[in-house]
């Protein structure tokens, strides 16, 4: 009989001791063992968070070759994909090779799809081989292994989109999910990363909660991204300003709402300081959502304070209730968004 782990997947942590998998160091990716409250999978794909492939590939100077090396250093060295430097991971699809009997009582079989909606930055790895990787869209196909723990969530793949398609959207699932449940109606939301995943599915889910008299505004700092975007139908308005420029984008971000403060800001980014650019336009008592894992809590709470701002700021929680189904479902309600998904992402 499999000895039983810790909910929480202590029992592989390796050091330091008494912290959870996320905040090791090293953690245990031998899958030689089995535990009774584990399920451990064969790796179809990794989905690299932006903010840590975008740092990798430049390290790497975009030669694949050595992202590819890096990917399997950092694996090698800890046991699970955290990028050292940004500190986050990104999840993967894979197929359910064993489930402990701890957990036989749920909806799930030996053999099915599954994708993790936890982070690979806690998540036990093991890489025998990479296969490929698109660097275009922050993914690496590989063969390898990895354990969800009993308190790890996954959502089964859908039968009705592909798997690249589905796991582009999950990767992401948190942000729509925050943007249905933060804004009220007649609200002004404003967009950071607009051109990006999470940033087109937030601007469709803000364009529903704010109704006709609120106001989605998106900020991109290609040009050319605009008409594409206002196609789309997920902004009222896009601006064009660099997230790292705070001055440029308060000023445009203020033009595009009447000279007014927005009531939200969600940023998107996938690069270093832009916190500013978040907290600036936000009128006091507004809320800043930080999806982006490049985010620096010192920079947020401090900047905020030097320029004398009230504002409710929150952590970008990669889990909300329900957020994988409500996710999926902007790909199943809106043709343009999924056309959009299988032609950049898949």
């Amino acid at each position: 009989m499999a000895l039983k782990g810790n909910k929480y997947g202590t029992h592989r942590v390796i050091e330091p001791q008494g912290v959870l998998t996320q905040a090791a160091w090293k953690i245990d990716n031998d899958m030689t063992k089995r535990y009774s409250n584990e399920i451990i999978c064969d790796v179809i794909s990794l989905n690299i968070d932006s903010a840590s492939f975008t740092q990798i590939e430049e390290a790497c100077e975009g030669d694949e070759k050595r992202i590819g090396e890096m990917i399997m250093g950092i694996v090698a060295e800890r046991g699970k994909q955290q990028n050292p430097v940004t500190g986050s991971g990104g999840m993967f699809i894979g197929k359910v090779a064993y489930i402990g009997e701890d957990l036989k009582d749920r909806d799930l079989k030996v053999g099915d799809k599954i994708a993790s909606l936890v982070s690979l930055s806690l998540t036990p790895l093991k890489i025998d081989k990479i296969l490929a990787i698109h660097k275009d869209i922050d993914r690496v196909d590989i063969i390898g292994q990895a354990v969800l723990f009993e308190s790890g969530i996954y959502a089964k793949l859908p039968d009705d989109m592909s798997e690249p398609l589905a796991l582009a959207a999950l990767d992401v699932a948190g942000a729509p999910a925050q943007a249905r449940k933060l804004p009220k109606e007649g609200d002004s939301v404003l967009i950071l990363g607009a051109n990006g995943k999470s940033g087109v599915l937030c601007g469709y889910e803000a364009m529903k909660k704010v109704g006709p008299k609120g106001n989605v505004v998106g900020v991109v700092r290609n040009p050319k991204q605009v008409p594409a975007l206002m196609e789309l139908g997920v902004y009222n308005k896009v601006i064009v300003a660099s997230a790292t420029e705070p001055i440029a984008v308060l000023n445009a971000a203020l033009e595009a709402n009447d000279g007014k403060e927005y009531d939200i800001s969600i940023s998107c980014v996938n690069v270093e300081s832009c916190e500013m650019s978040a907290i600036l336009p936000v009128r006091d008592d507004g809320i800043v959502y930080f999806f982006s894992m490049a985010t620096s809590f010192t920079k947020a709470a401090l900047g905020a304070e030097g320029i004398g701002k009230d504002v409710t700021m929150i952590v970008g929680n990669g889990y909300t209730k329900d957020h994988a189904e409500i996710t999926l479902n902007v790909l199943r309600e809106n043709e343009k968004l999924r056309k959009l998904f299988d032609e950049k992402y898949c």
